[in-house]
């Protein structure tokens, strides 16, 4: 492989760029080595700034005790599901869950590890990004688009959560770190491609990145044919190896919970509300876009060009996707990534004219202020009307603790439900709906099934060896594959009906007769077969070569309908 005409002088490129740097080569003063100091200091200033916000905000979300749950089966045996003899992907970040997999053979509490591993893996996504714009820009740089990441408050809280935010954060700016370092030479583009085509594993939706990122470095150094195919090769090797074991061991062709979110919709006005209601919040457009204007007017070679616009664009898509699903119930979260993407590449600029710089740091000064002194949404910590939630406040709220770190937390707060839990008696538990009890039918084989939409707490009460039904979908899979309803709170728009519930685990009734028929015919029956008849060999590849139709397999709520349909 050959670098095109590659660097071009990149190092150089941005100092002579219309923010009117000044060149610094005639400044004694600026000696390479106070240059490096100075920008190492801006390296550590912005690392400390993540970690001491987001240590202080630091929690686990009830959606990353569902991540915690899935780890505790693996790490006893039971393999990667949320419920023992139920093969169902709960888990949407794959390389977060195996991370945590790593860290719970070293630490007891897995919980209190995926916090502080969410904590680590920002602070490190911020110096990746800020030690890539300096090598990309060269020279004397000054903070800029960091700024802008680091002083809007939903990266406070999810800086740790539990869930894979922290971890997609590294991903992105790590890739973007090496692509930059991939300017300067050849060496090791297999394994850099390996790296970028991770995407999927991190979250499905950042394949979209993946594909940028790919594209771009193909365009720094426009390797021969044969060259090209053994980076595709390379990049896609984890991903296809998981896809087939995804297939086989689970049945579909993505985690249950785009299933059950039907990630593949749009709802464009909702996504638009969701987008306002975080950069209105913080006026965060402000100083985004002044940093866009101050870093796209600059002069670039041709390989500088492709290294700005390659996370700007990812960035742009990332966003957009979000926007068109209609958003998010978590208050800023999935907008989090592409605010990073579209930043990185202007975390740090080359030091501007003192005009230019001045007022930069005005309008930054102002945004930090802003949001430190009127952090929080109206609604906060309750749900707000468009049904999104400040997550971190309203469980801080809920548990009565600022700090819910571990699962400890959450048993502490429904102590009493825990006690249901553990008093039943082969029954079901209907938490939410006056403490109602059903007696499981008799070839059911656990002592208790918890049946509460709350899932991560749910699956916190519950002992692994039990079972947790969960009506929304995420980790049932008949839930999940519910036709969609109508539109409400993100997330949150599928409930199946108590006779579903019923008819698959309780004794027969005459109340769920249609239910328990529609269950044995036809897709529905093999449904249930793809994952809960022991995997042999045989119902891998019924699995594998069935998954685009049972992915795409959709169950009517009323069960006579969904009888006449599936039964004839």
């Amino acid at each position: 492989m050959t670098i095109s005409s590659a660097h071009d002088g990149a190092v150089g490129s941005a100092v002579g760029g219309t923010l009117g740097t000044e060149a610094i080569t005639g400044n004694p003063r600026e000696t390479p080595a106070r240059i490096r100091r100075w920008n190492r200091a801006i390296v550590i200033a912005a690392v400390a700034v993540i970690a001491v916000a987001g240590f202080a905000q630091r929690w686990i979300a009830d959606d990353g005790l569902i991540y915690v749950r899935a780890v505790e089966q693996i790490l006893a045996g039971n393999g990667p599901v949320f419920n023992v003899g139920e093969r169902a992907e709960s888990s949407t970040g794959t390389l977060w869950q195996w991370l945590l997999v790593l860290a719970g053979l070293i630490v007891p509490n897995v919980s209190l590890a995926a916090v502080y591993l969410g904590l680590a893996c920002t602070a490190a996504a911020i110096a990746f990004g800020v030690t890539g714009a300096q090598r990309l820009h060269g020279s004397v740089t000054v903070p800029a688009g960091v700024v802008v990441v680091l002083m809007t408050p939903p990266m406070w809280d999810f800086a740790t959560s539990g869930l894979e935010t922290g971890f997609a954060f590294a991903w992105i700016a790590g890739s973007w770190w090496l692509l930059v370092r991939s300017r300067d030479t050849d060496c090791g583009l297999h394994w850099l491609a390996l790296v970028l085509g991770l995407g999927p594993l991190v979250r499905p939706d950042l394949a979209l990145v993946s594909i940028v990122f790919l594209v771009s470095l193909w365009l720094l150094h426009r390797p021969r044919l044969g060259a090209t195919l053994r980076l595709v090769a390379a990049a896609g090797a984890l991903p296809v190896a998981y896809q087939v074991f995804r297939m086989g061991y689970y049945g579909v062709l993505v985690p249950l919970p785009a299933i059950s979110k039907e990630a593949s919709t749009s709802y464009w006005e909702r996504g638009l509300g969701y987008l306002a209601d975080l950069f209105v919040t913080y006026w965060l457009w402000v100083p985004a876009a002044v940093v866009l204007l101050l870093g796209l007017r600059m002069r670039l070679t041709r390989a500088d060009r492709i290294l700005v616009f390659a996370p700007v664009v990812a960035g742009a898509l990332s966003t957009t996707y979000v926007i068109k699903v209609g958003g998010d119930f978590m208050h800023g979260r999935m907008l989090l990534p592409g605010l990073l993407l579209v930043m990185l590449p202007f975390f740090c600029l080359p030091r501007p004219r003192k005009a230019t710089l001045s007022a930069l740091c005005l309008v930054l000064a102002a945004t930090t202020a802003f949001c430190v002194l009127n952090p929080r949404p109206s609604y906060s910590p309750q749900i707000g009307e468009a049904g999104i939630a400040d997550e971190r406040a309203f469980y801080a709220n809920s548990l009565g603790t600022w700090n819910p770190v571990s699962k400890q937390s959450y048993l502490d707060r429904f102590s009493d439900l825990a006690d249901q839990v553990r008093e039943a008696r082969h029954e079901l538990v209907f938490i939410g709906f006056s403490g109602e009890y059903h007696p499981l039918a008799p070839e059911r084989t656990e002592r208790v099934g918890t049946v509460w939409s709350t899932l991560g707490a749910a699956g916190t009460i519950t002992p692994l060896s039990e079972t947790v039904i969960d009506q929304i979908g995420l980790s049932y899979p008949l839930a999940a594959h519910l036709e969609p309803q109508p539109r409400g709170r993100v997330g949150h728009e599928k409930k199946l009906p108590n006779a579903w519930v019923l008819a698959d685990y309780g004794v027969p009734t005459e109340e769920t007769a249609a239910a328990r028929r529609a269950l044995s015919c036809g897709a529905l029956a093999e449904l249930q077969e793809s994952v809960r008849a022991p995997l042999t060999w045989s119902r891998f590849v019924d699995n594998f070569l069935g998954a685009f139709g049972r992915t795409s397999l959709r169950i009517p709520e009323n069960p006579v309908e969904a009888e006449r349909r599936f039964c004839g």
